[in-house]
């Protein structure tokens, strides 16, 4: 088996990372406005967009093939997108994914933009999310 490589995608290769989430029949999608990266092993096996919002980033699409799960993937494709990132990043997810983005460094309810407060609110109406924040580590 090959290495894994966890890399931001070139902007021609974007349309992969759709194609990546219509074969797993996700219903998540890349984000043009976004920094899309993924976890290759000659093909994409995880990904996620990382999208610049008021104050810092907000953390969308994160999505691993079944067949490479707790492996630690996600969590070295979180760790690669958010490292030179200035500002904290959010998330919302599902309240039993909590544990997995706490030991992420991620807290639990953070201070949110108005903008997010409201997108959080209008997401919380149709199924139960909450919201996650990480402050970046600083370089010294």
């Amino acid at each position: 088996m090959s290495q894994i490589h966890y890399t931001l995608l070139d902007e021609p290769l974007w349309p992969l990372m759709n194609k990546f989430y219509r074969a797993h029949q996700s219903s998540m999608k890349a984000v043009r406005e976004a920094q899309l990266w993924v976890a290759r092993q000659d093909e994409i096996i995880a990904a996620l967009c990382l999208r610049p919002v008021s104050g810092g980033h907000w953390l969308t699409g994160l999505f691993v093939d079944p067949a490479y799960r707790v492996q630690g993937i996600a969590a070295r494709l979180i760790d690669e997108a958010v490292k030179g990132v200035g500002g904290p990043v959010w998330l919302f997810c599902h309240p039993d994914l909590r544990g997995f983005y706490e030991r992420q460094g991620f807290s639990f309810d953070p201070v949110l933009p108005y903008a997010m407060a409201e997108r959080l609110n209008r997401y919380a109406r149709s199924k139960p999310m909450i919201a996650m924040g990480l402050e970046p580590k600083t370089q010294s």
